[in-house]
């Protein structure tokens, strides 16, 4: 992407009311007024709040928030000019219950209160398969506690990944800490009885993937 259409994506995000995007120092310092507001400042409703980490260009946010219109939704991404997709058509479409957030992962617990988050997303991230990035991994012990704060006790997290890789060390870490799996699948769309929320919508890349034969896999769990 040229950077004169990034910057022009970046322009254009700042007149979307449903982009929102802290300074570090707002998130860091706890100066950032809508941690523990989203539902009544954003959405103005007390539906369930559901978020998605990495959220790309942001077609599953858009694509899930059509779906269960009794749900918010929030897709979180530090590349602004990717989710500015997302948000343009959120906004062309009239999707009032999705809205994007600019922010590192690592920031996450700094954006929302504790227990705000009733679920949580992660869909197709790097697998950081070297063993150097494994801190960088949106699954590693570190950021399963970031999400535990922010989730409600019976909160719900969902792992849909390309990678072998990701399915495997994130169900070993789940099972070795203790944590509860609820669903896991290695070709969840060769599998009879998939959750219909995970097989009915696919981003660009995935349905490329499917194209290629390519496995998708998906694992649901709560963090105790």
């Amino acid at each position: 992407m040229g950077s004169k259409n990034k910057l022009k994506r970046f322009r254009e995000n700042e007149t979307f009311s449903n982009v929102f995007q802290p300074s570090r120092e707002e998130l860091v310092e706890s100066t950032f007024s809508l941690k523990g507001e989203w539902r009544s400042k954003v959405f103005k409703n007390d539906n369930p709040l559901v978020l998605e980490l990495g959220c790309g260009k942001g077609e599953y946010s858009v694509a899930l928030a059509q779906k269960y219109p009794n749900k918010n939704f929030i897709g979180v991404d530090i590349k602004g000019a990717r989710f500015w997709r997302g948000a343009k058509t959120a906004t062309e479409e009239n999707i009032p219950n999705v809205a994007f957030l600019r922010t590192q992962i690592e920031l996450i617990d700094h954006a929302f209160a504790n227990n705000e988050v009733d679920e949580i997303w992660i869909t197709f991230p790097d697998p950081q398969i070297k063993y150097k990035r494994t801190k960088h991994r949106m699954t590693n012990a570190v950021f399963l506690e970031r999400y535990k704060q922010i989730l409600k006790p019976d909160g719900v997290m969902n792992l849909k990944t390309d990678s072998e890789f990701m399915h495997g060390y994130t169900l070993g870490l789940l099972h070795g800490a203790g944590h509860e799996v609820l669903y896991a699948n290695h070709n969840v769309y060769k599998q009879e009885g998939s959750p219909e929320e995970v097989t009915s919508i696919q981003t660009f890349y995935e349905s490329q993937y499917l194209e290629k034969n390519k496995a998708i896999t998906y694992i649901k769990f709560k963090i105790k």
